[in-house]
């Protein structure tokens, strides 16, 4: 689509840019006409001073064509100086027709997504304003350039050709063919170096915005263990770019051979078929000027040219086909708080069948080739509306199972698929601006405050937001606490439409109570499915289902049949129960090896046990001065 904008429509809306404002051309061109007597009286005074005067013995006539040389060249510089009044007089009208298009464009976009999904909120002000400011500027320079090096080189080369005739016809036998060549060359590389110079810029911008995107969302990057993802993914935006960067270098070769040819080639004819020349009636004086013309004129015209349009130009046909074809808004990048998918679910390949919101299916999953898998041969399946606690020791793969349900890891075999869901992870993400962008930042379509509050109130932040100032208050991330951050977090989940919530221990710096009610409010929303990765036996004894990894195997049930199922479950069923009566595993030598935990109000406690975080801690034998049956220990 660029490229046949770039070849038919540009050059006619060009065309009919320059016809509308034929008094500018003009008075460009009757400037430039003027400046090219500076390159005609450059050689042809040369030449006669040369064979009229010097050579001739007589100075003082080669004094006074060198004279009239000086007067060319101040009457050039006169016609330079009001041709950047001229070159102005096309820049300004057509920096103000590229704005009015822009703005209208803008205006159309923003009627359109007041109507319908769009962009995050500020996505569009933000691209409207680069584009009246940046790449506005952008075109009209290059606009100014592309101008200024053409006609340079058509009435540059317009005063040397006809010097060269006037002198002598024969040289220009010499000196026109190889320039011709030089400039079909050129031309003839020009369309495919203007793509390669798109496709460059393109991959560009794409590198920019990934990176941008990784910036803005590094902490979670780190906290959901996306790294190697994400480098891979930055990686690949690379190695396109260099791609890119390749072809183009490649094709600006044909610059210079272009330049070869058509400047420097005539030089060397000159040069090699200079006794024929003289044997043809050509005065060593026009030989002489001839090579000036070369030198002085052509060759630094046919440069200019070369270099302005494969950049200037090139430029400008990206920037122009950009502007004035619309600005499609571009697909949106990952974003740093979770990976949601606020649109309704339906039914495509990779999605669950109706009634289950995750199905799991032989899944295995390892972080390197030549590591053990971290997950091997799972199986799962979370109706739609239940809520699963995932549970096990550090390393036994929970956070990598919420991972692959988010869709942030691939499993090496197996499937997984899931409805669209929001991801929590334990450290939450809160950027600086307001509260209601914060809170908002994973739905696309306008929200109302009370809907907003709504979704904070819900989970246990409505106090939290009304002491920060409300909706429009700016927030500090690093004025908020662990626990803060997570329920401005868990908040901006909730007001998502992602009917699957998973929860990977994103309440760890809550209370037991505020825990509670985030997990109600998260089930109790349209869809109401939820997966936690826990950390506290309530969050498991609320779940309707109970999978345990262990790194080796996982069971999966209700409490009470995992709770029988699996000595580790029993395990961290007692240490996680310390702040209750009593959860003995079973009796002194229970065949699990697990045995009452040692805590205040035991029988034969004696003041001895000291509560101490989440197990108790024994004090050593006659460490107190109390002489019970027990011993003391």
């Amino acid at each position: 689509m660029t490229e046949r904008l770039v070849r038919r429509g540009l050059p006619r809306a060009g065309v009919r840019f320059l016809a509308d404002r034929r008094g500018a051309v003009a008075a460009l061109a009757g400037w430039s006409l003027l400046e090219s007597a500076q390159t005609f009286a450059l050689g042809y005074a040369l030449a006669r001073a040369l064979d009229d005067g010097f050579l001739a013995g007589n100075t003082a006539a080669g004094l006074g064509w060198l004279a009239v040389a000086a007067v060319g060249v101040l009457v050039g510089a006169l016609g330079t100086a009001r041709v950047y009044r001229a070159v102005a007089a096309l820049a300004e009208p057509l920096r103000d027709l590229l704005v009015g298009r822009v703005v209208r464009h803008g205006l159309a976009e923003a009627v359109l997504r007041d109507g319908a999904s769009g962009p995050p909120p500020g996505t569009g002000g933000a691209g409207l304003v680069s584009r009246v400011t940046h790449q506005v500027e952008l075109a009209r320079d290059s606009f100014s350039g592309v101008v200024m090096v053409a006609r340079s080189f058509v009435f540059t080369a317009l005063g040397a050709l006809a010097g060269l005739l006037a002198l002598a016809p024969p040289l220009l036998l010499v000196v026109l063919p190889p320039l011709l060549l030089g400039l079909a060359l050129f031309f003839g590389t020009l369309r495919p170096l203007a793509r390669r110079q798109a496709e460059f810029l393109a991959a560009d911008e794409r590198l920019a915005a990934e990176l941008g995107s990784v910036a803005a969302g590094l902490r979670d990057v780190v906290a959901a263990g996306a790294e190697e993802r994400t480098r891979t993914a930055l990686a690949a935006r690379v190695e396109a770019e260099r791609r890119a960067a390749d072809a183009l270098a490649r094709w600006s070769v044909s610059r210079a051979l272009a330049v070869g040819l058509g400047g420097r080639a005539p030089l060397v004819l000159l040069l090699v078929l200079a006794p024929w020349l003289l044997d043809q009636g050509v005065t060593p004086g026009a030989l002489a000027a001839a090579v000036t013309y070369l030198t002085q004129a052509l060759l630094p015209a046919l440069e200019g040219l070369v270099q302005g349009f494969g950049s200037a130009g090139a430029r400008l046909a990206v920037v122009i086909t950009r502007l004035t074809s619309g600005s499609p808004h571009p697909a949106p990048g990952p974003r740093p708080a979770a990976a949601a998918d606020p649109r309704p679910a339906t039914p495509r390949e990779g999605q669950p069948v109706p009634g289950n919101a995750v199905e799991a299916h032989g899944v295995r999953f390892g972080y390197g080739e030549a590591d053990r898998d971290v997950l091997a041969g799972l199986d799962l399946v979370v109706p739609r509306g239940g809520r699963l606690a995932v549970v096990g020791p550090s390393g036994t793969g929970k956070s990598t199972l919420a991972l692959l349900i988010a869709g942030l890891l691939t499993p090496r075999a197996g499937e997984i698929r899931a409805d669209p869901r929001v991801l929590i992870p334990q450290e939450a993400y809160v950027f600086t601006g307001s509260v209601r962008d914060n809170l908002r930042y994973l739905r696309t379509d306008p929200v109302p405050d009370a809907e907003v509050l709504a979704s904070a109130a819900a989970v246990g932040a409505g106090r939290l937001v009304a002491r920060l100032g409300g909706p429009d208050a700016d927030l500090d991330p690093a004025a908020l606490s662990a626990g803060e951050r997570q329920l401005l977090a868990l908040a901006r989940a909730h007001l998502s439409r992602a009917p699957l919530a998973v929860l990977d221990e994103a309440t760890c710096h809550l209370d037991p109570v505020a825990e509670e009610r985030a997990e109600r409010a998260f089930a109790q929303r349209p869809g109401g499915t939820l997966v936690v990765v826990a950390h506290r036996i309530s969050s498991a004894r609320r779940a309707e289902r109970v999978l345990v990894l262990d790194g080796a195997r996982a069971v999966v049930g209700t409490h009470d049949e995992v709770a029988a199922r699996s000595p580790l479950y029993r395990d961290l069923a007692g240490i996680w129960a310390v702040g209750d009566r009593s959860q003995p595993a079973g009796p002194p030598g229970d065949t699990d090896g697990i045995n009452p935990v040692a805590r205040p109000g035991l029988a034969g406690d004696g003041r001895h046990v000291v509560a101490h975080r989440p197990v108790g801690e024994a004090q050593p034998v006659r460490d107190l001065r109390d002489r019970s049956a027990l011993g003391g220990d």
